[in-house]
């Protein structure tokens, strides 16, 4: 049997051999440090034999695959946990999967409930289970069999799951007393992974489905390192005090009324401002990538929405009304209206690229469930374009956008990855097209030197599509941008251009995002400035503070000043003292306070005092109007 290493080299080895014998005939060191692999792309446990030629390559603690490993076995001493507390007879499990940076596990108790307080008592039970170091191994059954020991013990959940595998034999894995359905991969024993926290308890539908019975799930986290889990939880904390849910009606920039629209924010004047400043810059980068602003109607008839393939793969995510015996759809999308706006004239090939550019309001239906602030709603706004182009000029078309997103991310200090997606199971067109849409891609990414990572099915069910994913001050990623090249919709609307030779051919259209979601972005911003929103973005950007009222005057002077030089300024003449006019200024954000007073009055001059503490004192008033202006052009 041949295996090759990540290396290159080729060696033989004799059938039913595991990774971990082979990476202790490699080292000690590296045996000591494994704890799985990767056969051929598949995670694969370190005690699981190996009967074929493959590639081969040994995970230890540091490599980026481990965490899969830990958080997968901690699900499982989770519900082994569970069990062991409520008792086998009363614990009907759901499914357990690693997600990003943890671990979940669903639960029926059937006698019993799970609430935040018995967590601690949970994770006492998984310390004993680590402690207890038990092997956990894996073993096979013939399909009929798995469900006969799955329907004695009452697991009614994981007897459906195993009635949908198309295999023969289904997986199991076994760790004392505890046995579950399971893929894979786990770690050879309970004792290799010691650092975790429960870190919540809530409601889950049973496949996410409202129709099926309500589960109990417990998330957690695990990290190979103290240190790692230690620097996790201190960024959860550091996160719950970002939360834009709580600092965003606390700052009086948007609320959400759940009554009346659950998922559809209501924006505050402050909110607004900011809004209005993120549509600003967007708007000048598309003016000077040559795009043409344009709107659309919110609700057309459901016709445009069958030609367009949203019917048939969209539309339980959309909104649907009558009026004269007619159905009209809200738009989930701008799509359609831009494709309208292209076949309202006739197009020659000197015309293209046509890019038009929209602020689009959508709605998209997300069940009440999974509503999260201005994360995930179901009314936005979207900074949507759409190119129309040759397919020669597709290349220079994603690169343009490329470098468009760059500089629209770069005043917020954020860095991004790239994701290439391709063709989904639920798809518009044949395969031989999406390849070569998904080439086309490719190819751009490659040329222009952009690194990216493939997400195997996570295309858009009209085209292969690049996303953005940025990654915040705490070091959390969030998918915003996207770039999806599509030859389906042009295809479905007979969309044409007339040729250099006279003959009428098919355009390509480019689908992109640069914000994404406008309310999602602001949401982000929010928690990622921690509310404190650098000065041009700021809905108030300097408060004039009297220190008493005998400088009120003065200070509406110097209000009028800056009021006059497009500064969006404020001035508390409250009856209170200064140093709780300081602490309102800071709690509320604003980027700088002017402090004036009878020294300040005399000499016609200003002092300045930042949110962050910093004092400048004997400030002329033009030297920080030049101060503002350059911070606020450059976008600092």
């Amino acid at each position: 049997m041949k295996i090759k290493f990540p290396d290159g080299n080729v060696k033989e080895f004799e059938k039913g051999i595991t990774p971990g014998e082979i990476a202790k005939s490699i080292s000690e060191g590296l045996y000591r440090n494994a704890v799985g692999a990767i056969v051929d792309n598949i995670l694969w446990d370190l005690n699981r034999p190996i009967n074929f030629d493959c590639s081969l390559k040994i995970v230890t603690k540091k490599d980026k695959e481990a965490p899969e490993f830990f958080r997968h076995t901690m699900a499982h001493i989770l519900a082994q946990a569970v069990m062991r507390i409520y008792g086998e007879e009363n614990v009907r499990l759901g499914i357990g999967p690693t997600i990003e940076n943890g671990f979940y596990y669903d639960f029926e108790i059937l006698n019993g409930t799970i609430k935040e307080e018995d967590l601690e008592n949970i994770e006492k039970e998984m310390k004993k289970i680590i402690k207890e170091d038990l092997p956990i191994e894996r073993f096979e059954l013939p399909k009929d069999e798995a469900i006969d020991m799955m329907n004695k013990k009452g697991q009614i959940y994981k007897v459906e799951l195993i009635n949908e595998i198309n295999d023969e034999k289904v997986s199991f894995y076994k760790q004392g007393e505890f046995v579950d359905l399971c893929r894979g991969p786990h770690l050879p024993r309970t004792g290799m992974i010691k650092h975790f926290k429960l870190l919540s308890a809530s409601g889950a539908y049973w496949r996410g489905s409202e129709k099926n019975p309500m589960l109990q799930r417990i998330y957690g986290t695990a990290f190979a390192t103290k240190e790692e889990l230690e620097n996790y939880l201190k960024m959860l904390e550091e996160a719950k005090k970002r939360d834009h849910r709580k600092l965003g009606p606390k700052l009086g920039l948007f609320f959400i009324n759940t009554d009346v629209a659950a998922g559809m924010p209501i924006f505050l004047p402050k909110g607004t401002i900011i809004l209005n400043e993120l549509m600003a810059f967007s708007r000048s980068l598309h003016e000077e990538y040559g795009y043409t602003e344009v709107m659309t109607p919110l609700v057309m008839n459901v016709k445009l929405w069958y030609q367009s393939g949203h019917w048939d793969h969209y539309k339980e995510n959309m909104y649907f009304t009558e009026k004269e015996e007619v159905e009209y759809a809200i738009k989930p999308m701008n799509c359609p209206g831009h494709i309208l706006i292209y076949k309202n004239n006739v197009v020659s090939y000197r015309d293209l690229p046509i890019r038009l550019f929209e602020f689009g309001k959508v709605h998209r239906y997300e069940r009440s469930g999974v509503l999260h602030g201005l994360l995930r709603v179901r009314a936005f706004t979207q900074d949507d374009a759409h190119i129309f182009c040759r397919q020669d000029q597709i290349e220079e078309e994603v690169s343009k956008v490329v470098k468009l997103i760059d500089q629209l991310y770069k005043p917020f200090g954020f860095s991004y990855r790239a994701t290439l997606s391709t063709m989904p199971e639920d798809h518009m067109g044949d395969e031989e097209t999406w390849e070569k849409a998904t080439n086309a891609l490719r190819k751009v990414l490659e040329d222009i030197k952009l690194e990216f990572e493939v997400a195997e099915g996570e295309g858009a069910f009209y085209g292969p599509k690049v996303d953005f994913h940025v990654r915040d001050s705490l070091g959390r990623e969030w998918q915003c941008a996207t770039i999806q090249l599509d030859f389906q919709m042009p295809e479905r609307f007979e969309l044409t251009y007339v040729d250099k030779d006279g003959i009428e051919k098919r355009p390509v259209m480019i689908h992109t995002a640069k914000y994404g979601s406008l309310e999602r972005f602001f949401g982000i911003l929010i928690e990622h400035f921690a509310g404190a929103f650098p000065l041009w973005l700021s809905p108030i950007q300097v408060v004039v503070l009297p220190v008493s009222d005998k400088y009120v005057s003065y200070a509406r002077k110097i209000y009028s000043i800056l009021m006059e030089n497009g500064v969006r300024v404020s001035v508390d003449d409250r009856n209170e003292t200064l140093g709780y006019k300081i602490r309102e200024a800071q709690i509320n954000k604003i980027p700088y306070m002017i402090i004036v007073g009878e020294r300040e009055e005399e000499s016609g001059k200003i002092s300045i005092r930042s949110r962050d503490g910093v004092e400048q004192k004997d400030i002329a008033v033009e030297e920080f109007l030049d101060l503002l202006s350059v911070s606020i052009k450059e976008r600092r």
